[in-house]
């Protein structure tokens, strides 16, 4: 019952907050016209077959590290979590030390509370540049999913929000990206490419759910993985034919 109250009070005042807001999206500057590679932080990733320049590459928090041997310079988009610039645990400061240097064209934090002056000290002190800059409250990611699934997550818990794999994910199939091929993601996994700390992931079940949600309405979602297409389901990505339609 205390659980149920405290949910509760949660719930009500961010309904009420997500109505009277009416939030929108966030999006891309341009829209995406081909597909669009989103890149996770799971140990093992691959290459998408036939990758060249019309495709657009998604990466999530430090995740980029794994494109050096694809021959990529910098992904086209990052989306990172706030507590990634400032946080303190293990994660956020490998975070940190991985992305000194580096560099993306559009990077979307999600939600960011202290202001874009603070944002941008804090890029510095980490040594991340970009071309553009955004930030996303918490109610532009809520809309994010609700206008893409149809489903209301109002995320009251850790159990319940996505990973901002899977938010980069919603985020692609909502800006036009006529397939989202992910690679290095996968709700069964353990641990992230650039620490050999092995954490633990945070939202397993709700990311399966969200994923097997997107492919029953009918979004185009490969994987670049044969063990991840093994594991949930997912189709494996064949590349496209001379005519620009999805192989397999």
């Amino acid at each position: 019952m205390l659980k149920w109250f405290s949910a509760a009070r949660k719930y009500i005042p961010r309904r009420i907050k997500y109505v009277l807001r009416k939030p929108t999206p966030p999006t891309t500057t341009t829209p995406f016209t081909g597909p669009v590679v989103v890149l996770g932080s799971a140990p093992q990733s691959h290459k998408p077959i036939g990758l060249d320049e019309t495709y657009r590459i998604v990466s999530v928090n430090a995740s980029q590290l794994a494109l050096q041997p694809w021959g990529v310079d910098a992904p086209d988009i990052t989306l990172m979590g706030y507590n990634e610039i400032e946080g303190t645990n293990t994660s956020a400061v490998e975070t940190r030390r991985v992305l000194n240097g580096k560099r993306t064209g559009a990077l979307y934090v999600l939600a960011w509370r202290h202001g874009r002056e603070r944002l941008e000290a804090g890029l510095k002190a980490i040594g991340y540049g970009c071309d553009e800059s955004h930030i996303v409250d918490r109610y532009q990611r809520i809309a994010l999913l609700h206008k893409v699934s149809g489903r209301l997550n109002l995320e009251l818990d850790a159990e319940t929000k996505c990973s901002n794999g899977i938010v980069a994910v919603i985020f692609a199939l909502y800006n036009g990206a006529t397939a989202v091929i992910i690679s290095g993601i996968n709700p069964h996994s353990a641990g992230h490419v650039y620490n050999g700390v092995n954490l633990a992931r945070k939202h397993v079940r709700m990311d399966a759910e969200t994923l097997a949600r997107l492919v029953r309405l009918g979004y185009p979602i490969y994987t670049a993985d044969p063990h991840v297409a093994a594991e949930i389901g997912l189709p494996l990505w064949q590349g496209m034919d001379p005519a620009g339609s999805k192989r397999g």
